[in-house]
């Protein structure tokens, strides 16, 4: 457990120091005024897509010993719905749920009440998950 701790403090740390947790750098993005964050993106895509044709050419395992299989995504409209949604937060708020607990560890404690409506809206969706469209 120690060591998913240590690699979130170092993200965390990365994540200040690149300003993807500043408001007015979202605010920029969603703009098209900077391009610190597209910037930041472009290098996250194709990272974790070399991360994952190594995890498949290497047949790699998790800390558990399963070979690690990464399933096919099924499109569905609701992704889209919950994306439009998502963006929508994120574009008011300028944090996405990774960021809002760095900014509250960093000082920015109005950030808790971002927390509280994550937690809120992942609550709701409980409750209407049946009700909507998968």
């Amino acid at each position: 457990m120690i060591r998913y701790f240590i690699i979130g403090f170092i993200f965390g740390i990365a994540l200040i120091k690149g300003e993807a947790v500043s408001w007015y750098r979202m605010q920029e993005m969603f703009h098209f005024q900077g391009f610190q964050i597209f910037g930041i993106f472009l290098t996250a895509i194709p990272t974790a897509m070399a991360g994952m044709l190594i995890v498949k050419k290497l047949k790699l395992k998790s800390p558990d010993g399963v070979t690690i299989h990464p399933k096919q995504k099924i499109y569905n409209k609701g992704t889209v719905y919950g994306s439009a949604i998502f963006g929508i937060g994120w574009g008011i708020t300028g944090a996405c749920p990774g960021p809002i607990y760095i900014q509250i560890g960093s000082g920015y404690l109005i950030s808790i009440f971002l927390l509280l409506s994550a937690l809120a809206g992942t609550y709701a969706y409980s409750f209407f998950k049946e009700r909507l469209p998968h």
